[in-house]
């Protein structure tokens, strides 16, 4: 069974993580993700089990455990999902918790509001208070919780990858599986343990994924350094986000995720599962410092960081702290928090090595800090790093770690608890900085500027811990700065008066009686805001970005033909814009929205329904210069199911990609089947093809594409001549009616979805169809509108 995905670390990260060898992991339980099975068997027995890698010896298991509890064969101990019985089949449930609201506060409560009746100021000395004051049951390493909190504030948001927007901080994860057991996070559930007077205080003010990254602010300001500015708005889950994929491995710390060129999975931001980024130790725990900055340069680059960037964090988050490893974690460190005993309470890692704390604490299995001053900032850590040569060796948690040849750094940084002198240490992903040139280069320019280091990691430090909240509307707080990262999407503001009812309607009038047709007006519509992502709040109808590189030049947008239709919608509007004399103007990125929203309702009246989609102007147009267009690329879709678009190098069935894509426009199974249902009888498919478009009155909105799909009129086949297409003949004369895709057919193979599509599909509930159509259509063009909210 695979583990939900992704890593955490400082910098290049297994710093500060148990480790555990095969054979340990065979024994202990430790490493791999806990089933329902084993956490039972380990409950009756106290002898956590591997969970089996197959269905066969999964029924087995249960079995057996029936006999060891009940004596007999008579008894269910483990219910079985039908994902057990069928892991083929296409999973839905993405799109269910699109649906369901978990979490204990009622529908009505607004977050935002409430978190700006704090006052920060004594949010965050509250924090300060918890920071500097040292508890027994978890004592302070130096007198100071701020580099323990800053790894905490760190581990959280660098979940975050580009390639679907999911993982970081927004939704306070780290405190729910699998992220809160990840080997990397070992230990963090201490520090937010200490931080649970402050939430309490607090309640529904301050979610945990604010208090977390606050956190990691108010440590760094403690200990000396500068940050830019701080956000609230991270609204908390109370459920795991079930549509991130963390990898394809079933054991922790284990890394398959490299193909024959060696290469990083399509998808994944860290090289090894549950790790943040890589390993410390270096590639497959061998100390290659070269080796090592590829990996290091290809993970930071998937959480959108740069060279400098990457510098700037590692270098500033290394400055602060240590690296735990008193002894062999294989031997003295018991299970993670999802794995540990009821008694524990959440609570894991519990270490038998000594006090189990303090000097004696095992995280990653690596022992000492970086600096000879752990809790301030300065050039300590690019000092040591230059100025001195360093050699690989294991320390006394058996892991890899660089000592200084040089004697002059021996018993030069302070113990933990103050008693003793021990010697700075250093990972291979450190010695990676050194070794690559254009690391080097900065590390160097860094040493030599302080004032430049400071203002770098501060600026990375922001863009790390508010990637993944989205446009600067959602940013909440007095300590917002005024300036707007390129990483925001930033929007210019509006400088004109905004279009009223009576110009809609006539700007309407005009788009219907243009040359375009209601399938170029519908797919550009929908070209334009489907790129939004709920997972990160980027993309989106507005900034009209679909004009501009790289959308624009995405084959999944026709480029040839989305130019001739932006021609035509730019006419339009310089027509119209140029005829006000009262300072009214209408945006490009309006009026793409409402040649969608004007042709989907021309679509429904001539099926003979009378609707109104509702729209709503305020959008305007992004510049060049504010759309970043390496991080744009990521966006680019190789699916687009709704318009039965399907790269030539897809991988995987392309249902998965539509299920995918639908849960990043925050659609449910139902709203995805109805625009489906409705782009198909729209005949808005990519190049205008007849794929999935069943029906007689293409760019009438019925629900021919269901009563067709669903008919035993026919019988589907695959085509000779594409095996990507397939052909529905007519049982009687064998004569071709349709073609479609999988991205078809799966509504009448799926047992959930054809249940949709049969209502969808009676003849009673077409006008059902064209509502939902239009409901969820209206949904997805407003999606981006944070300045409504």
């Amino acid at each position: 069974m695979r583990p939900p995905t992704q890593s955490t670390t400082w910098n290049t990260r297994r710093a500060d993580r148990p480790r555990h060898s095969t054979a340990a992991r065979r024994t202990s339980g430790r490493r791999r993700p806990s089933t329902d099975a084993s956490r039972l068997l380990a409950d009756t027995t106290r002898t956590p089990l591997t969970p089996r890698k197959s269905l066969g010896l999964v029924r087995r298991f249960v079995t057996e455990l029936d006999k060891i509890i009940c004596g007999s064969d008579n008894h269910t101990v483990m219910t079985r999902s039908n994902q057990d019985w069928w892991p083929n089949q296409l999973d839905l449930g993405l799109l269910d918790q699109n649906d369901l609201d978990v979490g204990p506060y009622d529908e009505d409560f607004d977050y935002g509001e409430a978190f700006q009746t704090l006052d920060l100021d004594e949010v965050k000395a509250d924090i300060e208070d918890v920071m500097t004051t040292s508890q027994d049951w978890w004592p302070a390493d130096y007198g100071h919780y701020g580099p323990l909190f800053i790894r905490m504030a760190w581990h959280s948001a660098g979940t975050y990858r580009t390639s679907d927007g999911r993982g970081g901080a927004s939704e306070g994860a780290q405190r729910l599986a699998p992220l809160n057991s990840w080997p990397d996070n070992a230990n963090l559930d201490k520090a937010r343990r200490l931080l649970l007077p402050v939430k309490q205080k607090y309640g529904r003010k301050l979610s945990w994924g604010d208090l977390i990254i606050l956190a990691g602010n108010v440590a760094i300001e403690s200990m000396g350094a500068k940050t830019v500015g701080f956000a609230g708005g991270r609204e908390d889950a109370f459920k795991p986000d079930e549509a991130v994929d963390w990898g394809p491995e079933d054991e922790w710390e284990a890394s398959e995720r490299f193909d024959e060129n060696d290469e990083l999975q399509q998808g994944l931001g860290a090289t090894v599962m549950g790790l943040i980024y890589v390993n410390p130790e270096g590639p497959d725990g061998n100390p290659d410092p070269e080796a090592s900055a590829e990996n290091i340069r290809e993970s930071f680059s998937r959480m959108a960081m740069n060279d400098e960037e990457t510098v700037a964090l590692i270098a500033g988050g290394h400055t602060f702290g240590k690296v735990h490893g008193a002894a062999d974690p294989e031997e003295h460190v018991g299970p993670e928090p999802e794995a540990a005993p009821i008694e524990a309470q959440g609570l894991g890692w519990e270490s038998d090595y000594g006090s189990g704390k303090g000097k004696d604490t095992i995280t990653s299995g690596i022992e000492g800090p970086w600096t000879q001053a752990p809790t301030e900032w300065d050039t300590g850590y690019l000092d040591n790093l230059l100025e001195y040569e360093w050699a690989a060796q294991k320390g006394p948690g058996g892991a890899w770690q660089w000592i200084p040849v040089d004697e002059e750094l021996e018993d030069s940084a302070p113990d933990v608890e103050g008693e003793d002198e021990v010697t700075p240490m250093m990972l291979t992903t450190d010695i990676a900085l050194k070794r690559d040139p254009d690391y080097r280069e900065i590390v160097e320019r860094f040493q030599d500027n302080p004032m430049e280091f400071g203002i770098n990691f501060a600026k990375a430090w922001y863009k790390l811990t508010h990637r993944d909240m989205g446009p600067p509307e959602r940013f909440l707080g007095p300590e917002v700065p005024e300036e707007e990262m390129l990483w925001q999407d930033p929007l210019p503001d509006a400088d004109y008066d905004q279009i009223d009812d009576d110009d809609v309607a006539e700007l309407e009038e005009e788009l219907l009686a243009s040359d375009l047709t209601v399938q170029q007006l519908v797919k550009t519509a929908w070209a334009s805001a489907s790129t939004y992502r709920d997972s990160d709040k980027r993309g989106g109808a507005n900034g009209a970005r679909l004009r501009l590189e790289p959308q624009k030049s995405w084959e999944v947008n026709e480029p040839e033909e989305l130019r001739t239709v932006l021609q035509t919608l730019e006419e339009i509007q310089e027509e119209f814009n140029a005829a006000q004399s009262d300072g009214t103007r209408v945006s490009l990125a309006d009026l793409i929205v409402l040649g969608g929203s004007a042709a989907v309702e021309q679509a429904a009246a001539d099926a003979g329904y009378d609707v109104d989609v509702e729209f709503v102007p305020g959008r305007v147009d992004a510049s060049p210069e504010q759309t970043d267009v390496d991080s744009f690329e990521a966006l680019k879709p190789k699916v687009d199911g709704f318009r039965n678009y399907i790269a030539d190098d897809l991988e995987e069935e392309p249902e998965r990609h539509l299920v995918n894509e639908a849960e990043l426009l925050n659609l449910t199974a139902s709203e995805m089947t109805a625009l489906v249902g409705g782009m198909r009888s729209l005949g808005a498919t990519y190049q205008d093809s007849d794929l999935g478009v069943f029906t007689d009155e293409p760019g009438t909105l019925t629900n021919d594409f269901f009563v067709n799909l669903l008919s035993m009129d026919t019988e589907w086949e695959q085509s000779d001549d594409d095996d990507d297409v397939y052909v529905a003949r007519d049982r009687d004369t064998g004569e071709i009616e349709y073609r479609g895709t999988r991205l078809d057919l799966v509504f009448g193979s799926n047992s959930r979805l054809r249940s949709i599509a049969d209502v969808y599909g009676s003849e009673p509930e077409e006008e059902k169809l064209v509502h939902d159509f239009v409901d969820a259509w209206e949904k997805v063009m407003r999606l981006d509108r944070y300045d409504l909210e």
